[in-house]
């Protein structure tokens, strides 16, 4: 992890989007687990909540040289 000064706007913004990334899949998997969402689904919905973080993370330029 980059130091305390080398934080980016950007590094913070990802971070909340990991957050609610994480958040939500224990969520699904919670629903999953409780019989309340087909295994099928909650995959289908992770997966494209996983597309959107890697989209945040391109969009974002986080792993990039900063210019």
């Amino acid at each position: 992890m980059a130091d305390r000064e080398d934080f980016r706007p950007e590094d913070v913004l990802f971070d909340a989007n990991l957050q609610e990334f994480a958040h939500k899949v224990g969520l699904i998997c919670g629903l999953e687990s409780n019989g309340k969402m087909s295994t099928s689904a909650a995959y289908d919905q992770i997966k494209k909540l996983w597309k959107d973080l890697r989209r945040s993370k391109k969009g974002l330029r986080i792993g990039k040289p900063s210019e």
